[in-house]
């Protein structure tokens, strides 16, 4: 059984889509891929997505990216806590997963996230640039802070068997230097909005060697502290210098 990671697939762009509908019907039918998050604005496409890469994989583990929660052709009355409801439910119907997973010795848990300024406070001009802040829809009760809360507190706190090879993943960043030093200004203004610690503190109590994530769009390998994280996004149609535009084994059992 092989684990593949993938993230930022982004299926509201035909390219994208194409991919996926190409993807191998034979060639992972004993494999697992973890879907780390933004993979389509709208639950219809969502949905779409999920259905032919559960059809594909044995198991298909997930986590909502920002992008899964905007509120595209959602009934106003609604929120992105309402949305994520409603996207658990197309996630399971379509046959994928957003619990944790055990199997042997090998443990893969989900950590759902949003970023709470903890890399940082935001610019006036990220506040003006960045389409979360508007295509997002949160209860007026939650500030920045309290969505992270939130999401943290859905989190596993134990599934891990003593001796488990655990692997955890999350669409946000864990921690900022998982960011090279050598990012340009431009990407370096997006900081804030990248990220929680939160989310390393729960794989480090977690027991974690191995974490997946996405949402930066820069595909990377690095160790910190005995832990491997990992990006592997698919990303923009644009983006070919910095995805790789690929699957990634990164487990084997």
């Amino acid at each position: 059984m092989r684990i593949f990671a993938l993230s930022d697939i982004h299926v509201d762009f035909r390219v994208n889509a194409d991919w996926i509908a190409g993807m191998s019907q034979a060639d992972y039918r004993e494999d697992v891929l973890i879907l780390a998050g933004d993979v389509a604005p709208t639950l219809a496409l969502l949905d779409w997505c999920m259905s032919r890469l559960a059809a594909r994989f044995k198991t298909v583990l997930f986590v909502p990216g920002n992008h899964d929660l905007y509120m595209i052709d959602e009934d106003e009355e609604k929120t992105s806590i309402d949305k994520f409801s409603d996207l658990l439910s197309v996630v399971e119907s379509s046959g994928a997963s957003m619990q944790p997973f055990r199997k042997g010795g090998l443990s893969i848990v989900p950590l759902l996230g949003w970023y709470d300024y903890s890399f940082g406070e935001p610019s006036e001009e990220l506040r003006a640039a960045w389409m979360d802040y508007r295509a997002c829809r949160w209860p007026p009760h939650l500030g920045i802070k309290e969505i992270a809360e939130h999401f943290a507190a859905l989190n596993a706190t134990s599934v891990a068997a003593e001796g488990d090879m655990v692997i955890t993943f999350s669409h946000f960043l864990p921690r900022i230097d998982v960011m090279p030093r050598s990012v340009p200004d431009e990407v370096r203004i997006l900081f804030p909005v990248l990220g929680t610690t939160l989310l390393e503190q729960q794989l480090r109590r977690l027991g974690s060697r191995l974490h997946v994530y996405g949402h930066s769009h820069l595909n990377r390998k690095v160790d910190i502290d005995g832990v491997s994280y990992i990006n592997n996004a698919f990303g923009y149609p644009y983006e070919t210098r910095i995805a790789a535009k690929r699957l990634l084994c990164i487990h084997e059992v």
